[in-house]
């Protein structure tokens, strides 16, 4: 199982190790995160592949309206 678009991955490096993060877009060997809260859906954190640990949970989200709320709620059931 790849990371794609809506996995839910753990930072593993940076100032923000360890954190929980929602892909929002895949772009070759770097990924886009958001938070809801430090890192909003309008400017996502952009951070290589070998810098996250995946999960098995892939969240199937309305990624066209994707608003932090729905980031936000979406990251604390998990």
């Amino acid at each position: 199982m790849d990371i794609c678009k809506g996995s839910l991955v753990y930072s593993k490096a940076g100032r923000d190790k360890g954190e929980l993060f929602l892909v929002l877009k895949t772009e070759g060997e770097y990924v886009y995160l958001a938070d809801g809260d430090t890192r909003r859906v309008l400017k996502p954190k952009r951070k290589k592949l070998k810098h996250v640990n995946k999960t098995n949970t892939v969240l199937e989200l309305d990624f066209e309206n994707i608003s932090d709320s729905m980031v936000r709620k979406a990251l604390a059931k998990n």
